[in-house]
């Protein structure tokens, strides 16, 4: 199937990244991760072939515009019927630094008068950065690792959790200009799994890019 042969394909690219090095990312890096990173992505197809998992939509869009301090994202997950009642509601600062870039991860302050805000033409407008809070420990740090392929991940045991008693939490991510392969997992104080897919990532496959309406 198409999409157990993909997860190899960025599996390897990962690798090759990882083994031969990348200079620091320049500024145009930045602008083309997070294009990639916005629009809206199902995760229908996997769901369909493997009941393991979920229809997830996953919808990520540009807020606060006019700074300069990164590419700030506004990020809602939800299941494909659920689509009014969002799991997750996330904000993401998108920076560059160290030979890679960061996202690094704000929770909302009353997070459900913002659902749906991927719609509206300026999201979060009435909401000040310095009124979110910051998830420390848990930023993805990703490289352009191939042609076409960005992929990072959290780092260690950094990330705190006390979901279904997990103690902390892990994020592998690889990006695409068409997809994005995520594998979030909890697990608890003898490093064993309670939360999260156990045989790989969840496929989003986007089906609207940045700037098409809803």
């Amino acid at each position: 199937m198409m999409i157990r042969n993909t997860l190899p394909l960025l599996v390897t690219l990962l690798l090759h990244g990882m083994a031969t090095g990348q200079s620091a990312p320049a500024q145009n890096d930045l602008s083309v991760l997070t294009g990639w990173m916005t629009g809206s992505f199902s995760s229908r197809e996997q769901s369909e072939n493997d009941t393991n998992y979920f229809d997830i939509r996953l919808h990520m869009t540009r807020v606060w515009q006019d700074r300069t301090d990164g590419y700030w994202l506004y990020v809602e997950q939800a299941t494909a019927e659920r689509q009014d009642k969002p799991y997750r509601q996330r904000v993401y600062r998108v920076t560059a630094g160290n030979g890679g870039m960061e996202s690094a991860v704000f929770l909302l302050p009353d997070p459900l008068r913002f659902v749906g805000a991927w719609r509206n033409p300026r999201p979060l407008a009435g909401l000040a950065p310095d009124s979110l809070i910051a998830r420390g420990g848990c930023s993805i740090f990703l490289k352009r690792t191939g042609a076409g392929v960005f992929s990072g991940s959290t780092v260690g045991h950094e990330c705190p959790s006390d979901l279904r008693g997990a103690t902390y939490a892990t994020s592998e991510v690889s990006i695409t200009d068409s997809m994005m392969v995520s594998w979030d997992r909890g697990f608890d104080r003898k490093d064993k799994q309670v939360w999260g897919a156990t045989g790989g990532g969840y496929v989003f496959k986007k089906i609207r890019p940045s700037g098409d309406p809803p």
